[in-house]
């Protein structure tokens, strides 16, 4: 777990609907937020842009659990959702989740891929790291939420991938891709490729080699037919 501490000012907002927010982010540079789950109804939340936007610049933010300050109350929750605009750097809504102590929730945690650089497939093969996945959704009491977690790439080779079975999480933390039984699917997380004009090569090589062994089956065809028509005019 780690050891940042997040901490938001909210206040309580009571001018709800479209227009209540688009006045909220044009007149007071702050931002309309919901705060919901637990056994507490949902509360529509005010906090400035200008504090979420700073925290959002820390990955951590992300997967951790963050203090809301409420008035004189505060609430311990993760981020579950957040709406930035298409075209320009602004936040438009945060959901949050409230988190209890005893109870497991599901986040997403972002991935470190370690020793990219000296990874074998890289080093000695000349291939590129190709990451198919930047986060895994894992399932954990709050306690155990972890910042990141890490993945070596040290010793895979070209053409050589990483699985979700592959990857040890910390104690206490479960995949959830993999949680189904039989219906869990082992998620590629990342894949060393060889470069492009090797990979072309390799594939003119196939084509090669099975155009060769059609060939070969036809001669051998044709020969059957000769000695089969030979014996029949003996």
């Amino acid at each position: 777990m780690s050891t940042e501490e997040f901490e938001l000012n909210c206040s309580v907002r009571t001018d709800l609907g479209k227009g209540a927010s688009r006045r909220l982010r044009r007149l007071d540079d702050n931002i309309p937020a919901i705060l919901y789950g637990g056994d507490k109804d949902p509360i529509a939340l005010t906090i400035a842009h200008k504090d979420i936007a700073r925290a959002t610049e820390n990955e951590a933010f992300f997967a951790h659990i963050i203090t809301l300050k409420i008035g004189n109350k505060k609430e311990k929750a993760v981020i579950k959702a957040l709406q930035r605009h298409p075209a320009r750097p602004i936040i438009l809504h945060a959901d949050f989740l409230r988190v209890s102590a005893t109870h497991t929730i599901i986040v997403k945690v972002p991935i470190h891929f370690l020793n990219e650089e000296t990874c074998v497939g890289v080093r000695l093969g000349g291939g590129n790291i190709i990451r198919t996945m930047n986060e895994i959704e894992v399932s954990c009491l709050p306690k155990d939420l972890p910042e990141y977690i890490e993945v070596d790439m040290l010793e895979i080779d070209l053409g050589e991938s990483v699985h979700l079975s592959e990857i040890t999480l910390p104690e206490g933390i479960t995949s959830v891709a993999l949680s189904h039984g039989e219906d869990s699917i082992d998620l590629s997380i990342a894949i060393v490729q060889a470069p492009k004009g090797i990979a072309e090569e390799d594939e003119e090589v196939e084509g090669e080699e099975g155009e060769e062994a059609e060939a070969a089956g036809d001669d051998d065809s044709s020969e059957g037919g000769d000695d089969a028509s030979g014996d029949s005019k003996d």
